[in-house]
């Protein structure tokens, strides 16, 4: 959340008074106080990422209890532990779980793009399978490509997600659970976010506010990021008009099918694939905010707009956004601004690459540094991508670890976040980086201190 309220124009009402999650913040981002899981622990891994809230649990219970007023947690989708943790007089706003899980079901996506009225030639040629699936001789056929992809379940981040070349990676995939699975034709091209937002309006209809496309990095072996999974989005980089005219059409039909089938109104995100001849393919749904929503908020600023989180927790609140304008004409201007080069935001995700625990070390935590040989350098302090110019070299590191934290292998160093008019974009291609975005990573590199027992990592509060 802290786009909304430590970068231009914040929006202070917005500061949380508490922020519970896995990594701690720090004094730029600005909350009031701070629960994370890695303070207690001083380990940051793959393992920690999915289980803090287990870790902060109770002790989150007991702050929120404590507060003068009844919370409001603001999440991305409602759990059990959140109503728990709010309580009976607070309230959870976000995307209802069990909701977030019918929308999001990988197998049920193409029904779901069919019942919107997208245009055949935007859907990937699919079939859905209940069962056992079925040979890798008969699923090519049927899908009419020699790489298949096969998904299932509902969940995030590239899990739930196979690539299948051979009979090896088919057992793999059948692996993932019982069904239904969807599979696929795999496409080439760039894989694209887009941050959508649903506002009920006043005839019981609802309008569909729909940012630009990004260009988003799939499966960089050099980032440590592997097949399926991103390593971060470019908004910077220019769509073919004809590409973005045609997505943000599909995604007011989906917005609108939606809300007419579920009453889902807030944010959600479109994953789609861009062919290198211009055609635009859905892949994916995620109904909710997500970790890209971040820094694509900066979009919206750009524009002189609060970030649509805002309008998102207002409308989960029963409010109503009115500083919104008409949607027809944001949406044409989004397709206006997305067939241009930038200025745009960018992400680059900084994983721990090497097979043994780390510390980083030679830092000042958080904020903007440049890279500067083999070594990074401090420039200022910043928590919000604008207020680092990548085409100077300049770029925020965010959510980066203390000193004292163990890294392990595989572990979320942080993010590289700036503004960019395209010279300074992290990636050259789809699956590569460019310089800028390799220097980043080598000088990252040079500040990992090998840990030779992480059993002796002393934990100390950030």
């Amino acid at each position: 959340m802290r786009t909304l309220y430590a970068g231009p124009g914040p929006l202070t009402v917005a500061r949380p008074t508490l922020a519970i999650g896995c990594y701690p913040g720090w004094e730029q981002t600005g909350p009031h106080a701070v629960l994370a899981a890695e303070d207690r622990t001083g380990v940051r891994g793959p393992a920690e990422r999915h289980a803090w809230a287990h870790e902060v649990d109770a002790e989150a219970a007991g702050l929120l209890a404590e507060l003068p007023r009844p919370p409001v947690i603001a999440a991305w989708y409602t759990t059990g532990r959140l109503r728990r943790w709010a309580g009976p007089g607070g309230t959870v706003a976000a995307i209802d779980g069990d909701l977030r899980a019918v929308i999001e079901d990988k197998a049920a996506f193409d029904s779901l793009m069919v019942a919107a009225g997208v245009p055949e030639r935007m859907r990937i040629p699919c079939v859905r399978v209940e069962g056992q699936l079925p040979a890798l001789a008969e699923l090519r056929r049927r899908v009419g490509s020699r790489r298949l992809v096969v998904q299932s379940g509902a969940d995030s981040g590239g899990r739930g997600t196979v690539f299948v070349d051979d009979a090896a990676d088919l057992e793999r995939a059948a692996a993932m659970s019982g069904g239904p699975y969807k599979v696929a034709a795999f496409i080439t091209g760039w894989s694209s976010n887009t941050t959508v937002l649903s506002v009920p309006d006043t005839s019981g209809g609802v309008a569909v506010y729909v940012d630009r496309p990004s260009h988003k990095a799939i499966g960089i072996t050099r980032a440590g990021i592997g097949p399926g999974k991103s390593a971060g989005n470019d908004w910077s980089r220019p769509w073919p008009e004809h590409a973005a005219s045609g997505l943000v059409d599909s995604a007011v039909r989906i917005g609108r099918h939606l809300w007419a089938e579920h009453r889902m109104a807030g944010l959600f995100g479109l994953d789609a694939l861009l062919t290198k001849g211009g055609q635009v393919r859905f892949n994916e749904i995620n109904c909710r905010n997500q970790g890209t929503t971040e820094v694509s908020a900066v979009n919206q600023q750009l524009r002189g707009l609060p970030p649509f989180l805002a309008a998102h927790l207002t409308v989960l609140l029963g409010g109503r956004p009115d500083w919104l304008p008409d949607p027809d004409s944001f949406n044409q201007a989004t397709i206006r601004a997305a067939a241009r080069p930038g200025p745009g935001p960018y992400y680059l995700k900084l994983r721990h690459r090497g097979p043994g625990p780390v510390r980083l070390s030679g830092l000042r935590g958080p904020g903007v540094y440049r890279a500067d040989g083999d070594r990074l350098v401090w420039v200022r302090t910043g928590a919000h991508p604008e207020g680092a110019n990548a085409d100077l070299g300049e770029m925020l590191l965010a959510n980066l670890p203390a000193e004292h934290v163990v890294c392990l292998p595989g572990a979320e160093l942080g993010t590289a976040e700036a503004l960019t008019t395209g010279p300074g974009t992290p990636f050259a291609a789809a699956h590569q980086l460019s310089p800028f975005g390799d220097a980043v990573l080598h000088a990252l590199t040079a500040h990992l201190t090998p840990v030779l027992d992480p059993t002796l990592s002393e934990v100390t509060p950030s």
